[in-house]
């Protein structure tokens, strides 16, 4: 490490630790991992190291807006309870100099190698701006990482005719049989957002083999921050498109993250698409990575806010959370997430309610909180509308409805307390399903921590995430209805 990387980082690393011990823990989620100071957005490094689970992250310690890009770290036994660790990497060689932005890890000869999109910009003596991204390695022992003197490992030379330097970022790693492999996200002049292939034999040097699959002007633009995994009989691109147009309930405006389903042939390196669908659809989620555990779990984390819906809390010296992980499962042809089963233990107190009747606005004894895991079951649909508010008091509330004539779930933060106008509204198709008591169901899965709800419908078919800063007096929880509901209800605190 030479003098200036040392002293770059040791100086955010300093930042970080003074910033840390001034954040009361009070002031934090209590199970979804949020920046130790300053900015985080995008998950990196997604990976297991020496049998434990490490999580990197798009950060910038220096203050909780968006600034030159840092890796961040920490790590976790059982995804619920996070570990911060000392920041791994700060933007200080000629090849990262405008950044250290996303990318991936995995554990090989006995070290713990990252691979990450370097950004060079510079201005050249002839006054000409040099700016380009590059895709470049650093390894470590799970502490401590040394950038590799051969940085960059991949280019940009050889891209495919049309491909941008500019815009050619966020490699993902994995190993298959004796050789290491890469996706990293591209822009083609022609066909818009792309995925293009790289194959190793040493981590060093990588050949470039195949383009994925092409946006071709129907998913957005920029393809950002992809994954590529087998799940079920199928394999999934995840991919994080910026510039989309809404379709239906299916996809809405801007930047989003996609599951594009298909088949593979990995002795030709085609991938064939079949269909696409949303990873979530809330109000905030993206640059979602996932890994996979000794166990064979395909395990999902995402970046719990977006780039056109900037929340931060000015008070707070951290902005930024990620989404509690998720186990991903093909089922009858569709992913389902659902909350890492780990957090099953953290389930305290429980209250339950069975068959209520709510008729109007009403409160259950016992289920209100902003620290909870809330399972409803709607079992008899005799209304238009039916209504959850929590975080709620007479001045503030965070809205989950659903209009049983469209078959439409809403979430609604209008009424958070928020000041800025930002996007508020997102809605999504949500079909009753028949259990197997053979009753129709709309099964709700709220977990709430301080300033977020996940929200899975019909055992994680679907998921809406969202964020809100609410006073955290604002605790309540109603139910209502313009007519009769029948709900199931049981509520656990999550106690760590």
């Amino acid at each position: 490490m030479d003098q200036l990387q040392s002293s770059q980082l040791d100086k955010a690393r300093k930042i970080e630790k003074k910033g840390i011990l001034e954040i009361p823990v009070e002031q934090r989620p209590v199970y979804h991992l949020s920046s130790p100071v300053g900015w985080m957005n995008d998950p990196n490094g997604f990976s297991v190291f020496q049998d434990e689970y490490h999580l990197f992250f798009q950060y910038h310690p220096f203050s909780n807006v968006w600034g030159p890009m840092h890796w961040g770290h920490c790590k976790s036994w059982d995804f619920v309870r996070w570990e911060y660790l000392p920041l791994a990497m700060s933007p200080d060689e000629s090849y990262d100099e405008g950044g250290c932005y996303s990318g991936s890890a995995i554990e090989a000869d006995g070290k713990h190698v990252l691979i990450y999109t370097g950004v060079i910009d510079r201005y050249l003596e002839d006054g000409r701006h040099d700016y380009r991204q590059v895709q470049c390695m650093a390894k470590g022992d799970g502490m401590d990482y040394q950038k590799y003197r051969g940085n960059p490992v991949i280019s940009g030379e050889g891209l495919p005719k049309g491909s941008s330097t500019e815009d050619f970022r966020d490699p993902k790693i994995w190993k298959e049989g004796e050789h290491y492999y890469l996706v990293v996200g591209s822009l083609s002049d022609a066909d818009g957002g792309q995925v293009l292939l790289y194959q190793s034999e040493n981590l060093e040097q990588w050949k470039f083999l195949a383009v994925l699959d092409k946006s071709r002007g129907e998913y957005g633009n920029m393809w950002e921050c992809p994954d590529f995994f087998p799940l079920g009989d199928k394999q999934i691109l995840l991919v994080s498109p910026q510039d989309m147009r809404a379709k239906g309930y299916e996809f809405y405006n801007g930047n989003h993250s996609i599951f594009i389903y298909g088949q593979y042939d990995p002795s030709a390196h085609r991938f064939k698409r079949e269909k696409v669908a949303s990873v979530d659809y809330g109000l905030d989620f993206y640059a979602p990575q996932t890994l996979q555990t000794a166990d064979s779990r395909r395990i999902m984390i995402g970046w719990m806010q977006s780039w056109d819906a900037k929340l931060t809390n000015r008070s707070m010296n951290w902005s930024g959370m990620m989404t509690l992980p998720r186990e991903l499962e093909l089922r009858e042809g569709k992913i389902y997430q659902r909350p890492v089963r780990e957090l099953n233990k953290y389930r305290k107190n429980k209250i339950e309610y069975r068959d209520r009747k709510i008729i109007g606005a009403t409160a259950l004894d016992g289920v209100c909180g902003r620290v909870i895991d809330l399972e409803v079951d709607i079992t008899e649909f005799d209304f238009h509308y039916f209504s959850i508010r929590f975080a709620c008091s007479e001045e503030y509330e965070m809205l989950l409805q659903y209009n049983h004539q469209r078959k439409c779930l809403t979430i609604d933060r209008t009424y958070s307390g928020l000041v800025r106008d930002v996007v508020c509204r997102r809605k999504m198709a949500a079909e009753p399903y028949v259990k197997e008591t053979q009753k129709e169901t709309l099964h709700l899965r709220l977990l709430l921590d301080r300033y977020s709800a996940e929200i899975f419908v019909n055992e994680g078919e679907k998921v809406m995430s969202a964020v809100f800063y609410t006073p955290m007096e604002s605790d309540g929880i109603v139910f209502d209805t313009d007519g009769c509901a029948c709900i199931h209800v049981t509520k656990y605190d999550i106690c760590i």
